[in-house]
């Protein structure tokens, strides 16, 4: 019969705070959490690991089937336009998009992510998730600006989803949901807001001024965007409130994920925040800067108690899938952040997000949440089992 695992570091967050460099963290073989000892309590075989010991991180916004675009887009071209780049270029291929997004993913699993909210718009990450020790929560996307299109639109998206849904299991789950409110119509939002059993949604959200532009007034970059398409948009009145506030009625009957938050003010979050179901913020800061030279106002977001997670985007708006480079990126901005804080929006935040904190986010008996150490380097810890 196999020992435990006893494991110790500089020091142990456990998902909520650091417990001291005198903790033991024990597991069984499979990784399971059976318990947090002092040193002295802990007995004979202790790995001593030179890093601080932390949960899996969990990404809850990625577009994997993305990752052969890595390079294409110039950086701060601002929204509209690497929006258009990404539609004429998504199929042109530099590199095999299948090895791009096979090395996309061993590179989050070796860098200690766990579990990845993933953006779907095709099936192409189909058969990699298959298979896959990282958990995948796919979120497929549905869009369509046009009114009359809405119907043909939540049907090819259902196709996409129904193919998604197969593999929902311990390491999978899925659901349909809005890309942004400047690509999903009223009439859309409203289907989708019809269907049962579809949870957790994520949204796009001011992912730039032009989007609040849009709804306030009907002016701005967006107009050209979709004049660029051939999209008719006379059926389009601005409600004169921003994107967000607009959209949040078609949202309600799940708990959600609103990813970016650049543009988003304090009537914004208010908003957001007086929902019955939980809301939660997704912060993808390199993206940010990467498409838009700008982050979001995250000491806003915490003054006003926004329940924060973190994010990757895609290789076409960041250079590396790695959770622990965007955190670094926020600590390099807001130095007065607690380290605790921000890892903990890094684990158990997003476990929560994804509606997986029984198994991910925390080291908590019974769960299997992965193990990071980070040292010089943040990398996956893989078990060494003593028989």
């Amino acid at each position: 019969m196999s020992q435990p695992v006893k494991l110790s570091g500089t020091d142990l967050f456990n998902g909520r705070q650091f417990l001291g460099a005198n903790k033991v963290l024990v597991l069984d073989e499979q990784g399971t959490v059976l318990d947090i000892l002092n040193r002295a309590d802990a007995g004979d075989g202790v790995q001593l690991l030179d890093g601080m010991l932390c949960p899996g991180f969990v990404n809850t916004h990625c577009h994997l089937e993305l990752s052969h675009m890595q390079g294409v887009i110039p950086e701060k071209t601002g929204l509209p336009t690497f929006l258009t780049t990404v539609m004429t270029q998504r199929g042109t291929f530099a590199v095999d998009p299948t090895t791009a997004m096979e090395a996309a993913a061993t590179a989050m699993w070796q860098e200690g992510i766990a579990a990845v909210g993933d953006i779907c718009n095709t099936t192409t990450t189909l058969p990699l998730k298959q298979n896959s020790p990282l958990y995948y929560h796919s979120f497929i996307e549905c869009m369509g600006f046009i009114p009359a299109a809405a119907s043909q639109r939540l049907a090819q998206s259902q196709e996409v989803y129904q193919q998604f849904r197969a593999l929902n299991g311990p390491r999978h789950n899925s659901s349909l949901v809005p890309h942004a409110p400047y690509s999903v119509s009223a009439a859309l939002f409203e289907l989708l807001a019809g269907l049962d059993n579809n949870t957790p949604l994520s949204i796009h959200n001011q992912e730039c001024a032009a989007e609040n532009e849009l709804y306030r007034h009907k002016t701005g970059a967006f107009l050209d965007f979709y004049q660029r398409f051939g999209m008719d948009i006379s059926g389009f009145t601005a409600p004169q409130t921003s994107s967000l506030q607009a959209c949040l009625p078609y949202l309600a009957n799940s708990p959600l994920l609103l990813v970016h938050n650049t543009f988003s003010d304090a009537a914004d979050i208010q908003a957001a925040l007086q929902r019955t179901l939980p809301v939660y913020w997704c912060l993808c800061p390199l993206a940010n800067l990467y498409i838009e030279g700008r982050l979001p106002d995250i000491m806003l977001l915490r003054r006003m108690g926004a329940t924060l997670t973190l994010g990757t985007d895609s290789l076409a708006s960041n250079h590396r899938l790695s959770i622990w480079a965007e955190i670094q990126a926020i600590r390099a901005q807001f130095p007065e952040i607690p380290l605790a804080e921000l890892l903990e929006w890094a684990t158990l935040n997003g476990a929560k997000a994804l509606g997986i904190e029984g198994r991910y986010g925390s080291f908590e008996q019974g769960k299997q949440p992965g193990i990071v150490v980070i040292g010089e380097e943040c990398r996956r810890m893989e078990l060494k089992i003593n028989n």
